[in-house]
Order: structure tokens, then sequence, then C-alpha cells
């Protein structure tokens, strides 16, 4: 492993703990964090002595999702040039390479425990919807908040979560950027077990992280591949039109106002355009 500037990586006994540390707050994922993410867990895979991964954050929250002044350049041309061909092919270009980037959780050959406190926002929610299982403290807070900045939802969110938490369910949190807390998220199936505090829920994943890696590894290895097979094939076709979606329609006024809002800390008013 290296020096990594948006996470830090220790291995114990089997058991690897990837942990954000940000730099943004709130451990927003900014362009540190989409360039690590997948090289940290393809080196985790290839790793013999690595035989559960556990995620985590550091901090009073899990991540705010994505770190929308560090990203601008991303959504700038776009917006500038909305009507033009090669602003859009750029854009959904390193839209696939953000979606690569958590997919490459979801194929970690290792099964991947996450533990969240407080907040887990947009691109946080994207990135638990890549791991295997997941625990929850008392605190913690849950948003597909996508549709409050007047954007579809493209990493995984959308095309993951319908396996975990039903259409229904997602739906309803989609559609609304309703925030929910963890006994909600319990209740839905979003997290497997609530604990009383940030340090409770990362001792159970450990905790399980431990119980797997005691178990033959080529096996946990298969269950994780077979049970993959039911939606691997949909997942990346979900993300392949969305992210197709977004390079076409993303750009509005109804963004520009949603950036603008943020920056200004008020309400936007959307208009449709």
């Amino acid at each position: 492993m290296t020096d990594w500037k948006a996470f830090t990586v220790e291995t114990t006994d089997n058991v690897a703990q990837v942990t954000l540390t940000g730099p943004g707050k709130g451990n927003a994922m900014g362009p540190d964090f989409w360039a690590e993410l997948p090289q940290i867990f393809g080196q985790l895979d290839a790793d013999p002595q690595v035989r559960a991964v556990v995620l985590a954050a550091s901090g009073k929250h899990f991540s705010f999702g994505l770190d929308l002044p560090a990203m601008s350049p991303l959504f700038g041309p776009l917006l500038a040039d909305r009507a033009l061909a090669a602003p859009r092919t750029d854009f959904h270009n390193h839209l696939k390479g953000l979606q690569a980037s958590v997919t490459a959780v979801a194929d970690c050959r290792k099964p991947v425990i996450a533990a969240v406190q407080g907040w887990c926002i947009g691109g946080g929610v994207d990135l638990i919807a890549a791991v295997d299982i997941r625990y929850a403290s008392a605190d913690a807070k849950f948003s597909i908040r996508e549709a409050k900045v007047a954007i579809v939802a493209d990493i995984g969110s959308l095309n993951r979560l319908p396996a975990i938490i039903g259409d229904g369910h997602l739906r309803e949190l989609a559609f609304t950027g309703k925030d929910i807390d963890a006994a909600r998220a319990e209740k839905i199936g979003l997290v497997n077990d609530v604990y009383d505090d940030a340090e409770a829920a990362l001792a159970a994943a450990h905790a399980t992280a431990r119980e797997i890696a005691a178990n033959p590894p080529l096996v946990v290895h298969g269950i994780k591949d077979v049970l993959a097979q039911e939606r691997v094939d949909v997942v990346a076709a979900g993300l392949r039109y969305v992210a197709a979606w977004n390079a076409a329609f993303l750009p509005s006024e109804d963004l520009t106002e949603a950036i603008t809002a943020l920056a200004q800390k008020r309400e936007a008013n959307f208009k449709g355009r």
C-alpha cells in the first residue's frame, strides 16, 4: 500500500480497514477520493493476506457525498456549452470513471462491511450500496439527495438498491430526496443492524469481518461471485443508461439554480427548465 490522500488503509489478521479521511468536510468525495478508491480495492482484491474489508469513516459523519466545489470542473463545461457534443462526451467519459470507482468496491472478491455514522448523503449512499453488509450507529442518517440538487443519481444507488431495499422504498427516497434515520434504514433493509454509537458499529463490522476471514477464502469468493450473478448485468446496464441520460439531459437551468442556491445557502427555486 501507499500513502493515500482521501483514505487510510490498515490490515490486521486478514482484515483490512479502509477509512475515509476527507480531505473535504464530512469526508466529501473530491478528486482524490475517486482516483484512489479503485486503486485501493484493486490492491485489496489481489492481496491474498486480505480476506475481508471493513469500510469506515473518520470524524462524526460517514460522507456528505460529492464534493461539488472540488468537482465543479466536471459540471462547468457542460453547463457553459450545453448545446455542444464535446463537453457532453467528456462528461460522459468522466461519469463512467466515477461509476467504475464505486463498482471496484462491488467487484472486490473480498466481502466488504461498512460501518456508518452521522450523515451518509448522495455519493455516500452510492458507496454503501456497493458493499455487502452495512451496519450503522444510532445517529446515522441517510439521503439519496440528488433530486434536491437537480441531478439524477448516477453512481449506483438507483441501480443497486432495488435488490437491497426494494423498489417502493427506493422510489420514495429517490423522488423526495428525504432524510431517513438509522431506525428507518434498518426497517427497510438498508442497514443490517443499528448500534448505540460509531465505535460499537465499527466493532460489529470487525467482528463480522473476522468471522468471514476464518472461513475458506476461495469458498467466500465463490459465494460472492454466485450472489453477484443475479444482478451484475442489470446493474451494469443501468449504469450505462444513466450515464448516457445525464450526459444528454443533466444540463439545465435547475442545475445551475441548485448550485447557486447551495453557494448562497438558500432554498432553490426550480422551474423545470
